[in-house]
């Protein structure tokens, strides 16, 4: 399987023209961008979050050009350190014209079921899927791109099923 990059991936915001959605289904990730300042948060100690400044940059511009960027955490409760970190970040992401909305695990439907092996995935103008890949300690590997006309079908109804029950991150206390 070839795998992109995080930073391939993320150019494919350059290419949405109408609406980009992450599902998160990961209570904890390994990211080499995100090694420091959450190491310097887990001490107690301050972020200047320049690290984030790239992402920042780029919502901006795909959501500066009338697109939009969803995202729904599923998340177990008690929540996860990253969790709480992420949580604790999220506010930068919504300035930057994010909208994230959180759904606590408890709260999922009996009967659902993820596609993609239950991988996270990011759905590009309801056509493309780069789906997350993850090693057993939950390092980020890269993503799979998907084009399946079933395999983003499904993917568009449990977006839809999970946005309307999801909780607005201003509304979801930890």
């Amino acid at each position: 399987m070839n795998l992109l990059t995080s930073a391939q991936r993320d150019e494919l915001f350059d290419s949405v023209t109408h609406d980009a959605f992450h599902l998160e289904l990961r209570d904890d990730y390994g990211s080499p961008v995100e090694d420091t300042p959450y190491a310097r948060w887990q001490r107690g100690e301050p972020d200047d979050f320049v690290w984030l400044d790239p992402w920042r940059a780029r919502m901006r511009r795909v959501i500066g050009a009338g697109r939009t960027v969803r995202r729904v955490r599923v998340v177990s409760e008690p929540h996860s350190p990253y969790v709480r970190w992420e949580h604790s970040l999220t506010r930068l992401n919504l300035e930057a014209g994010e909208d994230i909305r959180w759904l606590p695990r408890h709260r999922l439907a009996e009967h659902l079921s993820f596609p993609v092996a239950g991988n996270d995935w990011w759905l590009f103008d309801d056509r493309l899927l780069a789906v997350g890949h993850f090693d057993h300690d939950g390092r980020v590997l890269g993503s799979e791109l998907i084009e399946d006309p079933k395999t983003v079908a499904e993917c568009i109804r449990v977006r839809d099923q999970l946005w309307g029950v999801s909780i607005p991150h201003a509304e979801y206390r930890l």
